[in-house]
């Protein structure tokens, strides 16, 4: 072990907290690297705002692919979509392809899991790979987060005025609002998803990205997701009127509780 490469590797997802820590850490890791497990399913918004992040901050991002695309690996599983029970996406396209570009060395990696947030990031077993919390560690909130992205000149990511995450644009994990989101400002990635879909099958089973309905369905449904949504909202910014428009737009999309958490290495 002591004749380990010591690395200091920042994993972003294009996410408010990994950009805000990249901000955060730019001057206190030396020979910090910036790495982008792309799974060839993301929105543009994300590409255009990693861009952003390298121009702002005069880094390198390296895009990470896994060996091979998505579409191959859901050949690989019969056809099944990813889902919070099997998450083989997460493995397949993220964790794998990071873990190799570790490879033996002795590597630290910074994770942007917040000091006002219960959950952890993904740790990997692998012995050589010890994981960082800094804002834990330093009690930066989401307050703190925000600030540190608006005074850095980089501001939120575009995608955070209609979804409350980063990740592949058909994410299971998506609330339908953020479905009908898609669907709406790129339909073309919304017929996409649509395309993955079994509704019918031999043993009977649906495969269906949002629960218990196909996205034609939800579709349909859209006037009243929507209403519900508007309601939702309205509810979340009379009990908190001192709070921004994202932080209505998350608190009125987790009262809908459609949805649990989503992937911590996808969407930080």
């Amino acid at each position: 072990m002591t004749n380990q490469k010591e690395r200091h590797i920042l994993c972003l997802s294009g996410g408010k907290d990994s950009t805000a820590l990249a901000v955060y850490l730019k001057d206190k890791i030396e020979n910090l690297e910036y790495l982008f497990c792309d799974t060839g399913k993301e929105l543009k918004e994300t590409y255009e705002y990693l861009n952003k992040i390298e121009s702002i901050l005069g880094i390198e991002i390296t895009r990470l692919r896994a060996e091979h695309s998505f579409d191959h690996y859901f050949e690989k599983y019969s056809g099944f979509i990813p889902s919070p029970q099997m998450r083989w996406c997460t493995k397949e396209l993220k964790i794998i392809p990071f873990e190799r570009y570790c490879g033996d060395d002795r590597v630290f990696s910074y994770v942007g899991i917040r000091a006002d947030e219960d959950r952890e990031g993904y740790v990997s077993h692998k012995a050589n790979i010890t994981p960082r919390f800094p804002f834990k560690e330093d009690g930066i909130t989401k307050p703190d987060v925000m600030k540190i992205l608006e005074d850095s000149g980089l501001g939120m990511p575009d995608y955070y005025e209609w979804r409350t995450r980063s990740g592949c644009y058909f994410c299971f994990f998506q609330r339908k609002i953020e479905w009908i989101g898609l669907k709406n400002r790129h339909p073309d990635l919304f017929e996409k998803a649509k395309a993955y879909e079994k509704e019918t099958t031999p043993t009977g089973g649906r495969y269906t990205w949002s629960p218990k309905e196909s996205l034609d369905e939800l579709a349909a449904r859209e006037d009243q997701i929507v209403s519900d949504y508007q309601k939702s909202q309205t509810r979340s910014a009379k009990k908190m009127p001192n709070k921004s428009l994202l932080e209505v737009f998350e608190d009125a999309v987790d009262d809908l509780d459609e949805q649990g958490p989503g992937c911590i290495i996808c969407d930080i």
